[in-house]
């Protein structure tokens, strides 16, 4: 089998970033609990806001390092009849999606994603088994496979 075509390494920052903005919200929440604590002299609650603080924090950094090797582990393939997505660290999973099974190609992209430059690519198809998502990818690189995609769909539909 072919080498599979990894996304780009900027996603990597991309989803550390959306990560961190969760992960702070959290963290100053309780921060604000356990200075609400302090300030009115209820040690329980000073006790439970740092140590949950800290427990946020001490998740964050976890879920940085499962990041950086989710984003690695995810990947794509162009073959002659179907596209192939792949993902997954532990639990990998592979979606193979025919071309004469799409109904349509979406090209998107959040803020953060628009920032770095990146989209997502979102194949719907005739089941929704066989839908498939790879975020993740050089805007100008999903445009171009979403172009090539959709055209292999419509010759294998013409085809019918």
């Amino acid at each position: 089998m072919r080498q599979l075509n990894p996304v780009s390494p900027k996603f990597i920052g991309v989803q550390l970033i959306g990560s961190a903005i969760v992960w702070a919200i959290f963290v100053l929440i309780l921060l604000v609990a356990a200075i609400c604590g302090l300030i009115f002299d209820i040690t329980w609650l000073m006790v439970l806001g740092f140590a949950l603080a800290a427990g946020c924090i001490i998740l964050a950094v976890i879920e940085a390092i499962i990041v950086v090797r989710q984003v690695k582990a995810l990947g794509y393939l162009e073959r002659e009849h179907d596209l192939l997505v792949q993902r997954g660290i532990m639990f990998r999973s592979t979606t193979v999606v025919p071309y004469g099974r799409l109904q349509y190609v979406e090209v998107s992209a959040g803020p953060l994603l628009r920032m770095a430059g990146l989209a997502t690519i979102t194949l719907h198809t005739a089941s929704a088994a066989t839908d498939a998502s790879l975020p993740g990818l050089p805007r100008p690189e999903a445009e171009a496979l979403r172009d090539s995609i959709a055209s292999r769909g419509g010759a294998r539909l013409a085809g019918l």
